[in-house]
């Protein structure tokens, strides 16, 4: 039988379920969020959620609600076909961006991720920069990120070599893999990597093919797909993040392509994600350089040298400007909800006299 721990309940979770262990609840995972409508995981199967009243009104961001991969304290009823959610469990580890268009908050993605496989194809999806940006979300969330290349068949051997040499040159302690889903090479070195009992989570641009490498991986044509536009953009088919059992145990969890992936307060991930100019930086005359035009520049001179790259230095500055200035934007708004909060807290009481 099916043990929490099978499910990636390990020692950190099981540390923080004492206090929330309430008669008549169980732990259980979400493995499905649309709308607003939940599935939840337990130990027999999935069961259609919903949440509790005072967890929703006590939500103060988007954040603070259900994700896929959180785990979760339910009650069920109708006979346990049905379950409402309680409380969530702190996380361990997260993916989250910036919310898509001018909306200024943060977008779950995932959490309690052990691995964010970073998918890329070697034709039209194929960017440095865009894979810079997985990397800065999958350290912000402490997350392990391991960069996939697929498609490997539609490319010669020798531009496969080139596109390696420029992932391994920014993705500096990332493990790579290149595979092709249609001839199968390289895809028994990516199962050996899937661990029994732990999550991951893939990522990617729709049309990279992570819905044909999910389908490989069960067996069978389980999900979608279609192929990409004329333009090279990829068709979604992915609808909903989602998170899938593997046969070997290990579980999955899909996710619809993005097409933006804006950064908001991540400074502490673009650091991370840019190892080699956090280490520069450490030379800096000053512990507060900026790497612009401040005298000592140890990041400006490594740029003048050839050391470092004018495209991966203006990558750097770009991500953690975009980062900054969106956390100020959105520091603001915070404040202005509490402020707006507090207003109708007074108007309430005040009706009440």
């Amino acid at each position: 039988m099916m043990k929490l721990s099978d499910m990636g309940f390990d020692p950190w979770f099981q540390a923080h379920a004492g206090d929330m262990r309430q008669e008549g609840r169980d732990i259980a995972r979400i493995s499905a969020v649309d709308r607003g409508s939940y599935l939840i995981r337990n130990l027999t199967g999935e069961v259609p959620a919903e949440l509790a009243g005072k967890f929703y009104f006590q939500a103060e961001s988007p954040v603070d609600l259900p994700c896929v991969g959180d785990w979760v304290t339910v009650q069920y009823h109708n006979n346990g076909t049905e379950a409402i959610i309680h409380e969530g469990f702190p996380r361990k580890t997260f993916l989250r961006r910036k919310s898509a268009g001018e909306t200024v908050d943060f977008q779950m993605i995932a959490a309690n991720i052990d691995a964010a496989f970073i998918v890329q194809s070697c034709h039209f999806d194929f960017s440095v920069r865009r894979m810079e940006r997985y990397l800065v979300m999958a350290a912000d969330g402490g997350v392990e990120p391991v960069v996939v290349l697929t498609k490997t068949d539609l490319i010669s051997p020798e531009e496969l070599e080139h596109k390696l040499a420029e992932i391994t040159s920014v993705a500096t302690t990332a493990r790579v893999l290149a595979l092709s889903n249609i001839t199968g090479i390289g895809f028994d070195e990516f199962q050996q990597v899937l661990v029994p009992g732990k999550t991951y989570c893939l990522l990617g641009s729709s049309g990279v093919g992570k819905t044909t490498l999910l389908n490989r991986l069960i067996g069978q044509d389980a999900f979608d797909t279609k192929a990409v536009s004329g333009t090279g953009e990829g068709i979604h088919t992915t609808s909903r993040r989602q998170l899938i059992v593997l046969d070997n145990g290990t579980l999955l969890i899909d996710t619809p392509g993005m097409r933006e992936l804006g950064l908001l307060g991540v400074s502490e991930g673009v650091n991370q994600g840019f190892e080699d100019i956090a280490r520069l930086a450490l030379d800096c005359r000053y512990p507060d350089c900026g790497h612009t035009q401040e005298p000592g520049c140890a990041v400006r001179a490594a740029v003048t040298n050839g050391e470092l790259t004018e495209e991966r230095y203006s990558s750097y500055m770009k991500l953690r400007n975009e980062s900054a200035y969106h956390e100020l934007s959105y520091l603001d708004k915070r404040k202005k909800d509490r402020a707006f909060g507090r207003f109708i807290k007074s108007v309430k009481k005040q009706k009440k006299i």
